[in-house]
């Protein structure tokens, strides 16, 4: 006779464990079952018919079966006869059952716990939410996810709607807005920026096959976003049921200050890092201090080089921050300063055309020596030329080290600061410049910020930090 084949214990459990719960699935979908015909008095002729019957009652099927799951894995919480007091340690024991119905991705999911409280410290728990993650309120954290993703894109009444249309599930604009404002709550830098070894995999994938070092260009620029003072959520003093009035406040454009970290790979750009805020120049800086004391760019597997305009803060940080990096002049920045010049010098003429592209030649090339001293030789006609010749002038000697387009693009390095105007384009002025639009500059650096992690490739990771944050507050 062959030998017995030795099955283990637990393998028998789990395969009558596994037994049960299809047992209990398959109940819950004859259920679906019955509803279903219930439904089609007729058999439905078209595919649209079909689809749209299932589409309604979904949720019914996918919500019943997480309950059967939900039961059949947490049966050790839902039956557990005592637990000891969160605050006390004393022994308390289980009361009644409580039902409580919450609202997730897969539909409504109705749960029965069992409740417990101590009478010394007055305080009741339900040990079966937190052994199964659920959080206050009743949309759960898949739903806020998921609100969280769509309005990070669209204003709150249109993701409202879309939502309604692409889920089935109703999600008020009110508390899409608050859910975005707690998840977005306090966020910096680092809990935004993608991990060093992440950062390393995209440069990684940049540099495969090429002899030098992949071009790391750190752009940093601001962009306008419309916002509104914190005196407009007070209440508005007046009787009620009469007309309303046109706000008393007034809006004010505020300077939305960021950073972008992005990679050069032949003809487009790798994104590595973007940082905007509604902020000061010193609170960017603190931020870059962040990045470079968190370690998070290899400057010795990359050539780092800094991309921006004549401001004279960006650059007193960059060199406090980043000494050895390439620093670059804006060469689109230079060319505006020129155009001034000739509009003032010459007019609206075929002179004035001809000089800017003689300049920008010069400049293109290297040359800015023979840019000043064209400059310096210039006669001015009039006082506003004279003007418009002395600010080129200041402009380009004191970046003058700046200017070295020739050598620079033999280097691979960018000229312009485009890297970054992109980036204000698409996380700043896309979600925050919309019709009527205007931010409280907290919602607005939340917003921001969250924008900043989708597309950083964290917005998931800060979804993580939201959760863990809820956990906390609840204990």
């Amino acid at each position: 006779m062959g030998a017995a084949e030795v099955i283990a214990f637990e393998e028998v459990r789990a395969r009558k464990q596994w037994d049960t719960l299809r047992h209990q699935l398959h109940e819950r979908f004859d259920q679906w079952l019955d509803t279903l015909e219930t439904q089609w008095h007729e058999p439905p002729a078209t595919l649209p018919e079909m689809t749209a019957t299932v589409w309604n009652l979904r949720q019914q099927l996918t919500g019943g079966i997480t309950e059967a799951i939900v039961a059949h894995v947490h049966r050790g919480e839902h039956d557990r006869p005592q637990v000891n007091c969160p605050r006390c340690d004393g022994v308390l024991r289980a009361q009644e059952c409580v039902c409580r119905t919450v609202e997730t991705m897969v539909g409504p999911v109705q749960l029965e716990r069992p409740y417990f409280y101590c009478r010394r410290c007055r305080v009741g728990c339900y040990p079966f939410d937190e052994a199964l993650g659920v959080v206050a309120g009743c949309k759960q954290l898949d739903m806020q996810q998921a609100v969280v993703h769509l309005v990070t894109e669209v204003p709150y009444d249109t993701a409202q709607s879309l939502f309604g249309n692409l889920t089935g599930m109703t999600c008020g604009s009110e508390r899409m807005h608050t859910v975005t404002n707690q998840v977005g709550e306090k966020l910096t830098v680092l809990d935004v920026a993608p991990s060093r070894e992440e950062i390393l995999r995209r440069i990684a994938s940049v540099s495969a096959g090429r002899f030098r070092r992949p071009v790391l260009v750190l752009g940093i620029d601001g962009a306008y976003v419309p916002t509104r003072p914190d005196s407009a959520r007070e209440p508005q003093e007046g009787r009620r049921h009469t007309r309303a009035k046109r706000a008393r406040w007034r809006g004010q454009w505020r300077d939305a200050k960021g950073l972008r970290f992005y990679l050069l790979d032949g003809e487009r750009i790798v994104h590595v890092l973007s940082w905007h805020q509604v902020q000061s120049d010193e609170q960017l800086g603190e931020a870059l201090k962040q990045i470079k004391e968190a370690g998070l760019i290899p400057e010795d597997q990359v050539r780092l080089c800094v991309v921006c305009d004549g401001a004279e803060w960006i650059w007193k940080h960059v060199q406090a921050l980043f000494p050895q990096a390439r620093q670059v002049l804006d060469y689109y920045h230079c060319a505006q300063y020129l155009h001034r010049v000739a509009k003032a010098h010459y007019g609206a003429s075929v002179q004035a055309v001809e000089w800017v592209e003689a300049t920008m030649t010069r400049l293109y090339l290297g040359k800015v020596g023979l840019v000043l001293g064209g400059l310096r030789r210039m006669q001015a006609q009039s006082d506003e030329a004279a003007k418009a010749i002395a600010n080129c002038w200041d402009y380009l000697d004191e970046h003058r080290g700046r200017t070295h387009y020739r050598h620079l693009r033999r280097g691979g390095y960018p000229l312009g600061s485009g890297g970054i105007e992109s980036s204000n384009k698409f996380i700043c002025h896309v979600r925050l410049k919309r019709s009527g639009a205007w931010w409280y500059e907290s919602n607005s650096n939340h917003m921001l910020a969250l924008r900043c992690a989708k597309y950083n490739g964290t917005l998931d990771q800060v979804f993580v930090r939201y959760q863990q944050r809820l956990r906390k507050t609840s204990e």
